[in-house]
C-alpha cells in the first residue's frame, strides 16, 4: 500500500537528524526538543506553612522534647518534640514530626515553622498541615471552636437530654443530643467529652469546644441522621450550608 507524499515527508523527517534549516517555521516547535519543565512555581515555599503562627497574649505555646525511648511512632513523622498549649479554654498538644523545625519568637508572639528540604513531597505536604492543626489549638484554646446546626424540616426538632434510653454513657455526667426528624423514634447521640452542646432554638443545635475535629466529626454524624436533600431543602445543614435545589421529575 502506497503512502502519500505529506506521509513519506514526515516519516522521513523523523528518521533523519533534526535540522532547523529543512522545517517550515510553523512546524520547528513540534519538532524541537522540550527544554522547560511543566511546573514553573518555586518549591521553596508554602503557602499555608509558610505564614506566620500569631499567639495571642493569654495562650502559653512551648516546646517539649520529646525522648527516644518514649517515641513510638514508626515511619516518615517521628516526632521529636511535643508542641503544649495553653490558654483560658483548656490545652491541648500536638507531636512535631522530626523533620518540621519551629522558631518561636516570645517577645513578638510568633511563631514561623520550616522543613530540612522543601524537595521532598511529604515533608512539603506536612508542612501546611502541621501549621493549620497548630493554628487550630491555638484558635481552641483562646476562642474556642463553634459549630451551627440548622434543622429544615417539618417537626423537626432538638433537645439536650440528661438521660438516654437506647444510648448507655459512655462517661459520668454525659448529656445526650435527642433528634425528632422523621423517624418513628427519636435519635439519641452521646455529646463526646469536652464539647458543650445546647439548643438556643427548637431548630438550632449550637456545638462548642476546644478540639475543632471533635466538634466538626461530632457535628457531621448529627447530619449523617438527615442529610440535606436538592428536592424539598429539608435537612440538617451546619454552618450556614446551602444547597442548589433541583426541579421536580414531573411525568
Amino acid at each position: 500500500m502506497s503512502c502519500s507524499i505529506p506521509q513519506r515527508c514526515a516519516r522521513q523527517l523523523l528518521r533523519e537528524p533534526f535540522q532547523r534549516g529543512s522545517l517550515p517555521i510553523f512546524l520547528a516547535p513540534a519538532f524541537s526538543p522540550r527544554t522547560q519543565c511543566f511546573s514553573t512555581t518555586s518549591p521553596a515555599q508554602s503557602r499555608v506553612g509558610g505564614a506566620a503562627l500569631s499567639i495571642p497574649p493569654e495562650v502559653s505555646f512551648k516546646l517539649i522534647d520529646i525522648p527516644a525511648t518514649l517515641s513510638r511512632t514508626r515511619g516518615k513523622d517521628i516526632p521529636k518534640f511535643v508542641a503544649e498549649i495553653k490558654g483560658p479554654k483548656g490545652e491541648m498538644s500536638l507531636n512535631i514530626p522530626s523533620f518540621v523545625n519551629i522558631t518561636h519568637d516570645e517577645a513578638a508572639k510568633k511563631a514561623s515553622l520550616s522543613v530540612e528540604d522543601t524537595t521532598v513531597p511529604h515533608q512539603r505536604a506536612m508542612w501546611g498541615t502541621v501549621r493549620a492543626l497548630l493554628q487550630n489549638h491555638i484558635l481552641g484554646v483562646s476562642e474556642g471552636h463553634v459549630c451551627v446546626l440548622s434543622m429544615v424540616g417539618v417537626g423537626y426538632r432538638a433537645t439536650i437530654e440528661d438521660k438516654a434510653s437506647t444510648v448507655q454513657p459512655a462517661y459520668p455526667g454525659q448529656k445526650f443530643v435527642s433528634l425528632k426528624v422523621g423517624f418513628s423514634h427519636p435519635i439519641e447521640l452521646g455529646i463526646p467529652q469536652g464539647v458543650v452542646a445546647s439548643t438556643p432554638q427548637p431548630t438550632r443545635i449550637l456545638l462548642e469546644g476546644v478540639d475543632k475535629r471533635i466538634v466538626t466529626q461530632f457535628a457531621a454524624e448529627i447530619r449523617e441522621w438527615r442529610r440535606p436533600e436538592p428536592y424539598k431543602g429539608k435537612g440538617i445543614f451546619v454552618n450556614g450550608e446551602t444547597i442548589k435545589l433541583k426541579a421536580k421529575k414531573i411525568k
